[in-house]
Parts: C-alpha cells; structure tokens; sequence
C-alpha cells in the first residue's frame, strides 16, 4: 500500500504498511503484541535494506506487532520529516531507522524517547562517532550496524592486496552517494589504509546511488572514456555489478573489482573469478537482530546497546579467493 502525505512542502511517501498477527496469537506470544512500529528506511528501492525489513516482517509475525515503512527516498530532509510526522501522530511505541542524518535527527529522536518510544538504530550510526557500533545518545536502545569507518577500512585492506606488485595501481573509486555521513566514513577510513602503499593512487571517482547496476554502469563507462588506465574498481556491490557491465562491453578484463556487502553476485563473482574481492553484509542478519532488540525493548525496557554482526566472521569479513566458501550472501544485491 503506497499513500501519500505532504509536509513543509515536502512529498512524503509511506509505503508497505504491514498489519502482522491474528487474534489467536496477540498476547498468547508476546509481551509487546499489539504495538505499532515506525520503521524510517532510507529507502525503501534499496535491496540490501528490503533484505533486512523481510527478516522485520518475520519476526513482527511472531510477536503480533504492526510495522509502518516510511520511505527516505535516500533525502535527509524528507526523512526527517517522515520522522516528526510519526512522532506527531503519537501512534508509535517503538522505531526502527536507517538514518541519512544521523546528527540531525538526533534531537526528534530524544523527544521521542522522552515520551517513552523504544528507539533502535539499523544499519547507518546516529551520531557524530563513525568509528563504532555503540548507541551515542540514551534515547538509542540498540544500534545494529558495522562501523562505515571500519568498513572503509576493510575495503582498503582488500585493495592492499589487490595492488601488491603494481606500481602505479590506479584505482577507481566508487561512492554510493557522496556527501552523505556513510559515504564520507567509507572514504576516510579506505584513504587511512591505503596510504600505507604510495604506489596506490585513485585516479577518478564515480557515484553509484546504491540503486542497482544501470546508474554505476553508464558512470563506468564514463569513466572508461575519461580515464582508460586503471587497475582495480572498489565500491558497493550494487555498483561493482554495473561496473562489470561496462568493462565487459569496452574488452577490459583485467581489472580487478572490489565490492562492498556480500552479496549473490559478490559471492558468485569472487568463485568465478570476475571479481577480486568484498567485504562482507550482512542484511538479513542486521534486520533480525534490530527487531529482536526493539521486541525486547518494548517488553521490559531492556538496551541491548551496540551490535556489529560482522565481528564473528571469518578474517574480520574480508572475502577474497581463498576464503569465499567460508560466506553465504545474505541479499541478491
């Protein structure tokens, strides 16, 4: 279901309005049946984030509580409005967002915190510290997400090996969307690795919106054009998979290709020898343990405070060659 609102002039979107539970099984399985959830995407069109709100769905199932999806459209601004629209409503116990501000839309989430709604972040940090998976404000009961700067990092550490024995290895960097906190945080902590090789030199930056291949494939090309002399290709799976598109078409088959999330494609890419390298997602994962956070906060008031699923992961989620069976994608990118 798909309606729409205006506000401040600004158009906003509530999309998937999910009414989960029957009868029988309000109040017979959970504590908190009977509530009703804000969920605040970023955007509802990207696929690692529908990986996650289908594991959200499940476990609202379980436990007879209603989710409302609003759609960011990956814009602060309407975001944000989204957000005091749902507070306004005074129809939420509990929230779930996926934040394009997370500095900004700290103060609406304290007031909403101060009227006793359950607050868990997912996937992007709420706050000025890009370097942890920490709640940094009490009104965040749990934040389930990998550290972008930690993330960044792990792609530079990739690209280190990517680029032993090649001097100059030129790089083409891609960014989801640039300016946004992720992507700076992404860029910082790759810059920070990979100054540890002078030889390694990003010779031309695309943008790949996090949509899907065809915005990264025509930047590709683009770039192909502009800038013929490159050895590797780092960014988000969904960009790497236009990529690939692109360097297929112009006969470059050389070029090693480092993505970020773990995808099917990433996976598949990496076994058959398309793809150099990624750092592994985890989507479904993050939705999981998000919801059971909010049900747990919802029920008692429990904080179960910073959760990095990738922790556990064999070599800290760097996939490359000689490990890739050691990683099952958890979204089809």
């Amino acid at each position: 279901m798909r309606s729409n609102k205006t506000r401040a002039g600004v158009a906003l979107l509530v999309t998937g309005t999910l009414v989960v539970g029957t009868a029988a099984m309000v109040g017979a399985q959970s504590p908190a049946a009977g509530t009703n959830v804000a969920y605040l995407s970023a955007s509802s069109a990207n696929t690692w984030l529908q990986a996650s709100k289908a594991e959200m769905d499940t476990i609202a199932a379980e436990n007879g509580i209603t989710i409302t999806e609003f759609d960011g459209q990956f814009n602060p601004d309407t975001q944000q409005a989204q957000l005091q629209d749902a507070i306004a409503s005074g129809q939420y116990q509990g929230m779930i967002v996926s934040a394009l501000n997370g500095v900004g839309l700290l103060p609406d989430l304290q007031a909403a915190a101060a009227d006793g709604v359950k607050i868990v972040a997912l996937n992007q940090i709420i706050g000025p510290a890009l370097d942890t998976a920490d709640p940094q404000d009490p009104a965040i009961v749990a934040s389930v997400l990998a550290p972008p700067l930690r993330s960044g990092q792990r792609l530079g550490e990739i690209t280190l090996k990517a680029c032993e024995g090649i001097d100059p290895c030129n790089v083409v960097y891609f960014y989801g969307i640039k300016g946004i906190p992720l992507d700076n945080a992404l860029e910082q902590g790759f810059n920070e690795v990979i100054a540890a090789n002078p030889a390694i030199k990003v010779v031309n930056t695309g943008e790949g919106q996090y949509l899907g291949p065809d915005v990264a494939m025509t930047a590709m090309q683009d770039i192909i054009t502009a800038t013929p002399d490159f050895n590797v290709v780092v960014g988000s799976d969904q960009s790497i998979q236009g990529v690939l598109l692109a360097l297929q078409d112009a006969g470059k088959t050389d070029v090693k290709l480092i993505g970020l999330g773990g995808s099917t494609p990433a996976i598949d890419g990496i076994k058959a020898g398309t793809w150099f390298g990624d750092v592994m997602g985890a989507p479904a994962t993050e939705g999981k343990l998000a919801m059971d956070a909010l049900v747990q906060a919802l029920t008692d008031g429990t904080a179960a405070g910073g959760i990095d699923p990738l922790t556990t992961l064999p070599d800290e989620g760097l996939i490359t060659a000689e490990n890739v069976d050691s990683f099952t994608a958890e979204w089809n990118g």
